[in-house]
C-alpha cells in the first residue's frame, strides 16, 4: 500500500465524519423546533456510509474507503406536546416537535470527533513514516 493510498483512506474517513459532524450540528439546531403538524416537523438526519473496495494491481489486500450512500430521516415519532396557547397548536392543543433526540446525537458527535481525530493520527504517522525514508537515504 502506497502512502498515497493512506492519504486516500485517512482523508475520505476525515470527509465523512466531517458530513456526520454537520447532520449532528443540523439536528441539534433544530431540536426545539415545532410545526403545524407531524408531517411538517424536523425529523432527524442521519449518515448512511459504505465502504468501497478496490485492489490495486501487486497488492495484498484491498484498500477500503469510505463513501456516504445517502443522508436519511429518522423514523423515530415525533413530540406532541400539549400547549393549547402556541400558535402552532391544533385543534386538541398539541404542538409537534422534532423528533431529535439530545443524548445520541452528543454520542455521535463525541464519535465522530474521536474518528476524525484518529484519522488525523494516521496521516500524521504516515508524514513521519514519509519523514524518515527520506533521512535515510540522506545518510
Amino acid at each position: 500500500m502506497s502512502f498515497n493510498q493512506i492519504y486516500d483512506i485517512a482523508g475520505s474517513s476525515m470527509a465523512a465524519q466531517t458530513l456526520r459532524l454537520n447532520t449532528v450540528a443540523s439536528n441539534l439546531a433544530n431540536a426545539d423546533a415545532a410545526a403545524q403538524s407531524p408531517e411538517q416537523a424536523y425529523r432527524a438526519i442521519k449518515p448512511v456510509f459504505q465502504a468501497v473496495y478496490k485492489q490495486a494491481e501487486g497488492q495484498m489486500a484491498p484498500a477500503a474507503r469510505v463513501e456516504v450512500a445517502a443522508v436519511v430521516q429518522t423514523d423515530a415519532e415525533v413530540d406532541m406536546r400539549y400547549e393549547p396557547n402556541h400558535p402552532y397548536a391544533n385543534e386538541a392543543g398539541f404542538v409537534a416537535y422534532s423528533n431529535v433526540d439530545r443524548v445520541s446525537e452528543m454520542a455521535d458527535m463525541m464519535s465522530a470527533t474521536q474518528s476524525f481525530e484518529a484519522s488525523v493520527n494516521i496521516m500524521n504517522r504516515a508524514r513521519s513514516m514519509q519523514q524518515g525514508l527520506l533521512q535515510l537515504g540522506s545518510k
